[in-house]
Formats: structure tokens, C-alpha cells, sequence
């Protein structure tokens, strides 16, 4: 959204107070991310660790090869991972995003640093999930993903399959299963619950909080790993705090910016893995990534956040 260059690099007024911290053990979660290290989050099917703040393709990487739009992607790309992030989601559904990726990625010499989650998208059967996957490690230039997620619920059970048989070859390391909407939560919950994969991908923001109800505590009960989309409620929120100046307390916990405050919002929930904003702008990358350091929010920071959001 164009809303949102107002507030790249908003400061927040400095105002006296004292800190909302009031336990020892919420002071223990708040300083997760230390000053000098992005806030990690470990993925409970394995233990591995991964950075909380990483970035998503649809709409940002669906451009013209050659085009400026292509060329600021690979800033896009160096300062994510000079920022310290590697999750990039992405999907075969999302036009030519998968297209452009691989090569910037390839060009760069980037591939491993990255942790590539891509789906199985809108395919019927084990033959055609089979054919959609080989077409996506050929546009990503890769031979094998760390995530290969069922988009959207789409044919799941064959889909959930294929996927598990694709991570006992050793071509996916983790699966998934994706969805977007609140109206999908219940749905999305209740398969989760029954196939338990490695990760859940689910719409959650200041705005949009449904997921808190059950999805994030069956993934805490039962070991699964989290990705955040639409963080900013696809940009909505920049005009619901329009003209609004940062909470007076946001300067103490590192946040200079409203997108900032959304993204440390949702990582604010433990059962939160990685949020992925997606951007096409250097700019708006070095400003999402800010959210990955510093103190995560109080309770009593995020219900203020809650008010002021509207």
C-alpha cells in the first residue's frame, strides 16, 4: 500500500513513563531478541532454529523479468539476508513469482542461505502434484525445498500425501498445510489436528486475531511450527493508523515504525514461528526486518495496539 511510506521511519514521541514489563517471566520472552541477534524460533518437529522475521512473494516477486521493478528485488533480496532472515514463501500459483525467485536467488549465489517453503497449489491428484512440484524445483533452480505446504486445503488429503512422500526422498525437509481466510480457520484446525504436520500457514494480525481461539493452541499442544501471513491485513492497517503517532512506550522496545509494531504484534504470540511480509521495496525490507530485534511486546502493550488499530 502506498500508505505506508508515511511511516517508514515514524519515531515515536519520547514520553516519560514507566515500563509495562511486570513479571520476570514475561521480562525472560520480552528480551528473546536480543540488541545485536534477529529473535530465532525453533520449528518443534525438529529443533532446528529459524529467524522470526522472513519475507513472502505474492504480488512482490510477480514482476517482469529486466524490469526496475526486478532490479530493486535484488536489494530486496541482499538485505533481507544480510538482515539475518531466510524463510521466502512462495507459491506455483503465485503467476511467475517462482520464476523470478530462483534466478535472483541462483544469480546471487543466495540459495543456501535461504529457506524456501513453497506448495502444492490448486492441483488434483497425486500425478499432478507430482508434475506442479519437479515444475517448481526447475523455476527455484533447486533440488529440493525446506517446505512444501498444501495451499489453501486444496485436495489435501492426496496432496498432504505426496508431500510426505516427497520428504522421506529427501526433496522436502518439512511439510505444511496453508490457509488465508478466518472463514478456514475451524476447517484448517481440525485437519491440522488430525495429520499434524510440521508447519501451519494462517492469516493473523492486530486486526485479524481469530487464529488465537484455536489454531495457535493446538499448534503449541501438539508441536507445530507457525508462519503469519497478511500481517498488515493486506495494507489496510496503514490507513486505520493514519495520522496516528506510535504508542509513547514503542522507542523502548526498538520500534520506529508502524509496520514495525504490526509485525512484533504477531510475534508477540509465542505460538507465532516467522511472520512473512511480502515487499518489493529495499526500503520497506530494512524497515520489516527492525522487527525482529529488540524486546517483544507486554500484554498490556498489545491491547493498547488493539485500541489504537481500531
Amino acid at each position: 500500500m502506498s500508505t505506508r511510506r508515511q511511516f517508514i521511519g515514524q519515531s515515536s514521541a519520547l514520553l516519560a513513563g514507566t515500563a509495562l514489563f511486570s513479571s520476570s517471566s514475561w521480562m525472560s520472552l520480552a528480551s528473546a531478541a536480543s540488541e545485536g541477534e534477529m529473535l530465532r524460533r525453533t520449528i518443534p518437529s525438529s529443533g532446528e532454529s529459524v529467524p522470526a522475521i522472513g519475507m513472502g512473494t505474492s504480488g512482490s516477486f510477480e514482476v517482469t523479468p529486466g524490469s526496475p521493478q526486478y532490479q530493486a528485488l535484488k536489494e530486496v533480496l541482499r538485505r533481507f539476508f544480510d538482515g539475518g532472515g531466510t524463510i521466502i514463501d512462495t507459491a506455483p500459483t503465485y503467476s511467475n513469482a517462482e520464476d523470478v525467485l530462483g534466478p535472483l536467488l541462483d544469480e546471487a549465489k543466495l540459495r543456501p542461505k535461504a529457506f524456501i517453503a513453497t506448495k502444492l497449489s490448486g492441483v488434483s491428484g497425486r500425478a499432478e502434484g507430482l508434475a506442479q512440484f519437479q515444475k517448481s524445483l526447475k523455476s527455484l533452480r533447486t533440488d529440493k525445498v525446506e517446505l512444501l505446504q498444501v495451499h489453501n486445503l486444496g485436495d489435501w488429503k492426496t496432496q498432504l500425501a505426496v508431500a510426505r512422500e516427497l520428504k522421506e526422498q529427501g526433496k522436502v525437509k518439512y511439510t505444511g498445510i496453508t490457509h488465508y481466510l478466518d472463514s478456514a480457520h475451524d476447517q484448517l484446525a481440525d485437519v491440522v489436528q488430525e495429520t499434524k504436520p510440521d508447519f501451519l500457514q494462517i492469516n493473523y494480525s492486530v486486526t485479524n486475531r481469530g487464529a488465537e481461539r484455536r489454531l495457535f493452541p493446538m499448534a503449541q499442544e501438539l508441536g507445530i511450527a507457525v508462519l503469519a501471513n497478511r500481517n498488515f491485513n493486506d495494507g489496510r492497517m496503514f490507513n486505520q493508523v493514519k495520522g496516528k503517532a506510535l504508542p509513547g512506550w514503542a522507542a523502548e522496545v526498538g520500534i520506529t515504525s508502524w509496520a514495525q509494531m504490526f509485525l512484533k504484534f504477531c510475534l508477540s504470540h509465542e505460538a507465532v514461528t516467522a511472520v512473512i511480509p511480502a515487499t518489493g521495496k529495499p526500503d520497506r525490507q530494512s524497515d520489516n526486518l527492525k522487527a525482529g530485534f529488540g524486546p517483544l511486546l507486554t500484554p498490556a502493550q498489545k491491547k493498547e495496539v488493539i485500541e489504537l488499530v481500531g
